[in-house]
């Protein structure tokens, strides 16, 4: 990419699209192309081709999806199998028939078995069953690392898969009903501290270990694999360690200020047992994140108390 590339950004409004713009303008680049969802729905096939065809990207980071925490993907299945699995369809394919120089698809560590080795390697993808409470979007999202090999090996295209581990920063979705564990925690934690409350009560054991990355060490991931990685197989991207959901609320609770005390409810499933990434493919290329958790929880939650009022959920 050079600095007067044209870059389109999809889900530039999300947490991961919006931090990899961020990235973008930081670095220089000056020809950044976004749409609205109003502008261009990406379920939709003659949209995307219509945009493609009349901005031509050169380059392309697919950071569009439909995402959500256990309840999410419980309640919606259908949803997070359908949204993903077009949007994905419509933009590689739209991207190749456009002349896309490169294209960076953005996986999950969810794409592998539930009961997969720890840490988790490239290889253990598709050795296993899947978890239960996300399988919908995570076959997506296999469908789509799928799509951009099979369009390398057919097409030529230039197309590259990275899976990100959990993700947290800035933009988050702090909605009860649909977030991930550390923003609803956050949330949560505040919340109580506000009201007064005597305890609050996390879904689960507390024993689930999850392994979390800030958001702009993602989007600083991205930038530098475009530039120097070229090949079919998935790339990592994590911390390579982790923490139990009991450890987490705990740091949580100490970064919020709440007093109380914390109850675990047991009836709630836990998911996964444990997402650890094995980021020896990463460390190779180069590459290694920057952004500890304790620090990165500090400034998620001035994020969120600054923007409280307009925060999603």
């Amino acid at each position: 990419m050079q600095q007067n590339s044209r870059i389109f950004v999809a889900g530039h409004r999300g947490l991961v699209g919006s931090a990899i713009h961020r990235a973008l303008e930081k670095a220089g680049y000056s020809t950044l192309l976004t749409q609205l969802r109003s502008e261009t729905d990406l379920t939709n096939p003659n949209a995307v081709h219509r945009f493609f065809e009349a901005q031509r990207p050169e380059y392309v980071f697919l950071a569009a999806a439909k995402v959500g925490g256990i309840h999410a993907n419980n309640t919606a299945p259908a949803d997070f199998l359908r949204d993903n699995l077009h949007i994905q369809l419509n933009v590689i394919e739209a991207a190749y028939k456009a002349g896309v120089k490169k294209l960076v698809f953005l996986g999950s560590s969810c794409i592998y078995p539930k009961h997969a080795p720890q840490p988790m390697k490239e290889e253990h993808l598709l050795t296993g069953p899947l978890e239960p409470t996300n399988e919908w979007y995570a076959i997506a999202k296999i469908a789509g690392i799928k799509q951009c090999q099979a369009y390398r090996r057919q097409y030529g295209f230039n197309a590259i898969s990275l899976m990100p581990t959990n993700l947290y920063g800035p933009g988050d979705n702090f909605d009860l009903q649909n977030s991930h564990v550390l923003p609803a925690l956050i949330r949560k934690f505040h919340e109580a501290r506000e009201a007064g409350d005597a305890h609050v009560t996390v879904w689960g054991s507390g024993t689930p270990r999850r392994e979390f990355l800030h958001v702009d060490d993602l989007a600083d991931a991205c930038l530098y694999l475009m530039q120097h990685y070229d090949d079919e197989g998935i790339v990592n991207i994590g911390w390579g360690k982790d923490i139990s959901i009991a450890e987490l609320a705990a740091m949580v609770k100490d970064v919020v200020g709440f007093e109380g005390d914390v109850v675990y409810d047991a009836d709630k499933p836990d998911g996964t047992p444990r997402k650890l990434m094995d980021t020896s493919r990463l460390s190779e290329l180069g590459w290694k994140p920057r952004i500890g958790l304790r620090e990165g929880l500090e400034q998620t939650y001035r994020w969120f108390l600054e923007h409280r009022d307009a925060v999603r959920g």
